[in-house]
């Protein structure tokens, strides 16, 4: 059974600029078309993620008590933290469909024809897939009255507010949510499914799932009556779970559009200061990318370098000593790398985009990828942590790199396996300690299950280490700053406690941007 704990998701807001002309129409009609289709995937991946969270609770009993045990549960502070994932993850993912919803039923009303149809039924699909495993996820969490406690908690470190549980169920427990559903199924009937979209058999099921848990109540409208409410009044009740996230983020994405608060100039200048071998968190604020992975950093990279600086760094003794132990025919990491990977090598050292240098390789939505530091480090804050470890062993670290280049994004997280990896499983294994040699001790966190490295366990680390035995140094902290729409360098102290930031940082700490007064004061 697959568990996609981790989701890439591309959000994309269609903004509000009148075009003209037939060219231009045609060009945003494709836009559109690109666009939402794109976002159709996301909501497929994001559907059957909850998917997954629904059926890992099921096959739990020992954790959430579906064997139909009347016995009362207690769980321990380990298994409370599993609980708390689990619950911090399901809701990532109705800020998803909340995000989509909302989109794509604002898009309803500005377009029409083939269009229209379209934004309507991905804004249904986000409905039908968030109303449907809503009631799945209280189904069974109502077994265990001790739910209504471990669920409605605080917990800061995961960024969620007391009382998330009671309006989950406020939310789709309730009358109207039927009636919103009966309503939009009749338009949705009027319209037609389309075969060709991706989310079609899934709205089906969905549709079918939900009535047979309802019996079919709820008031009927009329395809005309409901045709008119959707254009006279809201599309529903679009609002997630934490209260004003998605409509904040909508506002920001709109308005900084593809832009982050680290600027190119930030990076050029940062990149005498870093070292191969080097660690980089970075978090992108406003982007759904961060779906499904706790806390406030929420990407990992590797720095390698380039050949040039490579060079210069393992000219050291016991790193040659150790390149020609490994078959004696070669001096340098940059023969070793060529003989080992020739083909990997050779992509490592073509330009990029711009004509600039690869200096980074990372894990993204399309694999392992060899990536420049002007794109990797394109991001609201970004810090790169220098493990306290011998050159011998940041040289292995990058030949190990080098071993996953390649291998495609692990959307199940699973640390177990080599065919393909995350963000943080690259660094993690690239410095896992092997027989005699050095490396980073990182601690795993269980998910649904699985042992995973969230990068903001690595922020963790070097919080709860410093000033005993840290494993790393802080090279340098670039903290965004949403209000200053910048990002400016930052102490040890800031990074030290920046793990404890909720998950959505910006909005929880400063609300909506129009209400923005003191937003990013250190």
């Amino acid at each position: 059974m697959g568990k996609r704990t981790i989701i890439l998701f591309s959000i994309i807001i269609i903004g509000s600029q009148l075009l003209s002309g037939c060219a231009m129409a045609k060009k945003n009609d494709k836009r559109f078309s690109e666009f939402s289709n794109r976002d159709m995937r996301s909501l497929d991946i994001s559907r059957q993620a909850m998917i997954d969270i629904v059926n890992y609770m099921r096959n739990t009993p020992e954790l959430y008590n579906t064997s139909g045990s009347k016995k009362r549960m207690s769980l321990n502070r380990e298994q409370r933290l599993s609980v708390w994932h689990t619950w911090q993850s399901f809701l990532d993912h109705i800020l998803v469909m909340d995000t989509l919803g909302k989109t794509y039923s604002d898009y309803y009303k500005k377009t029409k024809g083939k269009d229209k149809k379209k934004a309507f039924r991905i804004s249904f699909a986000a409905f039908l897939a968030q109303y449907r495993y809503a009631m799945d996820f209280i189904t069974i969490t109502e077994q265990n009255p001790d739910f209504h406690v471990v669920l409605n908690e605080e917990v800061p470190e995961l960024g969620l507010p007391e009382g998330t549980y009671a309006r989950l169920k406020y939310r789709f427990l309730n009358v109207i949510r039927g009636a919103e559903f009966a309503r939009l199924n009749m338009v949705y009937k009027y319209y037609g499914g389309d075969a060709k979209l991706s989310i079609t058999k899934g709205m089906g099921d969905d549709i079918a799932a939900i009535w047979e848990e309802g019996k079919g109540r709820g008031p009927k409208q009329t395809a005309k009556n409901g045709i008119r409410i959707l254009q006279d009044s809201a599309f529903t009740a679009w609002f997630p779970v934490q209260k004003g996230i998605s409509i904040g983020m909508s506002k920001v994405r709109v308005r900084r559009g593809d832009e982050y608060l680290i600027s190119q100039k930030q990076i050029k200048e940062i990149i005498p200061e870093l070292e191969p071998g080097d660690i980089l968190l970075q978090r992108r604020e406003w982007c759904l990318t961060n779906i499904g992975l706790p806390g406030f950093w929420t990407h990992a990279a590797l720095y390698i370098g380039t050949p040039e600086q490579r060079k210069t760094f393992f000219d050291d003794p016991e790193v040659k000593e150790w390149i020609t132990s490994q078959d004696g025919k070669h001096e340098s990491v940059e023969d070793l790398l060529m003989s080992a990977y020739p083909d990997t090598y050779k992509e490592s050292i073509k330009p990029q985009d711009k004509n600039q240098l690869t200096r980074v390789i990372e894990a993204k939505g399309e694999g392992v990828i060899f990536t420049t530091l002007e794109y990797s480090a394109y991001a609201d804050s970004m810090v790169a942590l220098r493990p306290k470890l011998s050159k011998k062993t940041k040289a292995l670290a990058v030949y190990r790199a080098f071993h996953y280049y390649g291998r495609p994004y692990d959307f199940n997280f699973d640390f177990l396996t080599d065919s393909a990896l995350v963000c943080s499983e690259v660094v993690y294994k690239s410095y896992l300690p092997a027989g005699n040699d050095e490396g980073l001790h990182l601690s795993l966190d269980e998910m649904m299950g699985r042992k995973v490295l969230s990068p903001n366990n690595i922020a963790r680390l070097y919080d709860t280490e410093y000033g005993k035995k840290p494993q790393m140094d802080m090279v340098l902290f670039l903290d965004g700053n949403e209000r200053k729409n910048s990002a400016s360098r930052a102490s040890v102290e800031a990074f030290r406690s920046s793990w404890k930031r909720p998950k959505w940082h910006i909005v929880i700490k400063d609300t909506m941007l129009d209400q923005e007064k003191g937003v990013g004061k250190k």
